[in-house]
């Protein structure tokens, strides 16, 4: 006579139900169009930066006043700053996915995460559009 074996289920952690939408497939699809855009936009910064405008020896407050008195360097800057920061905080998303175990320290994890991106986000774009480069000398 066999005798049967009787397995228990893995012990995984527990994971988030299936959702009906694709977002995880629309992140994906974004993390590598972003991907691919932020090495062209940061190879192109470092190549102008340091080959071509003379090094980083001559990045000073003129320097970034006369860059940002173009559009085209404030959307160039700003394009960086929004894909990275979005592209490093949906891959940090994902980690703590992966990560946390409790469904209490996903969710605080995230809100910090959320809330450090759009800190970030918030304030670097109101630099790069509101920066004055005719300040009163104290």
């Amino acid at each position: 006579m066999a005798e049967t074996l009787n397995l228990d289920k893995p012990r995984s952690p527990r994971r988030p139900a299936a959702r009906r939408n694709n977002f995880e497939l629309y992140s994906w699809l974004f993390m590598r169009i972003s991907g691919l855009l932020l090495v062209v936009l940061v190879l192109g910064h470092l190549f102008i930066m340091n080959i071509l405008d003379g090094g980083v020896h001559r990045i000073n407050f003129a320097f970034v006043a006369g860059r940002w008195s173009s559009p085209f360097w404030q959307f160039w800057d700003l394009a960086m700053l929004w894909l990275a920061m979005i592209h490093g905080g949906n891959g940090l998303r994902t980690i703590i996915d992966d990560y946390s175990r409790r469904d209490s320290t996903r969710f605080w994890l995230k809100m910090v995460l959320y809330v450090a991106v759009a800190v970030i986000l918030l304030l670097g774009t109101l630099v790069i559009f509101t920066f004055d480069p005719n300040l009163p000398a104290d």
